[in-house]
């Protein structure tokens, strides 16, 4: 049975695309559309109670969630260790920024997002004024001020390693290539050098170009 990305446009299973590039494991991609509120259709019910993406299916297997997907496909197929890290170290660095990248770092990037489209559609247009005001003032006083010691984290950390599992290319690099997508949309990162060059340096990679042109272009609303 091979392997089925059920993918969403625009959507963070790029990254589940993207490994299967780098492993070189064959898969098939079924495709969802966004319904007009970018929500994700209902159809992907069918695939799993939350109706998320992504989600995979291998076999009888149903995988959701990115970490977890990137976990199970790391450990079934990655028979010639390409992303695999061996020493302790670097495997601990590796579970952390797995984890931090959904856990921590994008709740409060989706919320800059909510709080960034108040003075837009669908708000009624008479209360976009207000609605604008509130979501920028939100965003000075309290996301921007969040937000700041996460970017100072990342690029201290990309500063003084290449990879965000220290010398070797891991999982955790995909796992964190969303967030510091969204980062450069909402926040920028002018102030971040060694941060702009980790992510040109995986969008220059083969398989993510594979991945793209697999899945489509990887467009991030602001």
């Amino acid at each position: 049975m091979m392997i089925t990305v059920h993918h969403l446009e625009k959507s963070r299973s790029h990254r589940v695309l993207w490994l299967l590039e780098e492993l070189e494991v064959p898969y098939q991609i079924k495709r969802y559309q966004r319904e007009p509120t970018m929500l994700a259709p209902e159809a992907l019910k069918k695939v799993h109670p939350l109706g998320k993406s992504p989600v995979i299916t291998d076999g009888n297997q149903v995988v959701a969630e990115s970490g977890a997907i990137l976990e199970y496909l790391e450990e079934k197929y990655d028979h010639e260790f390409r992303l695999k890290v061996s020493d302790e170290a670097s495997r601990l660095q590796c579970r952390y920024w797995l984890h931090y990248a959904e856990g921590s770092l994008m709740p409060l990037l989706v919320m800059k997002l909510i709080f960034g489209q108040m003075g837009k559609a669908p708000v009624p247009w008479l209360l976009r004024p207000v609605g604008a005001a509130f979501g920028k003032g939100v965003q000075k006083a309290f996301l921007d001020k969040q937000l700041k010691p996460h970017m100072q984290m990342i690029e201290q950390h990309l500063a003084a390693n290449p990879w965000f599992a220290g010398q070797r290319f891991s999982i955790a690099d995909i796992q964190m290539s969303f967030p510091l997508l969204a980062l450069a949309r909402r926040a920028g990162l002018e102030q971040m050098p060694a941060s702009q060059k980790w992510l040109q340096t995986v969008q220059q990679r083969a398989a993510w170009q594979r991945a793209i042109d697999q899945g489509g272009e990887l467009s991030l609303p602001g």
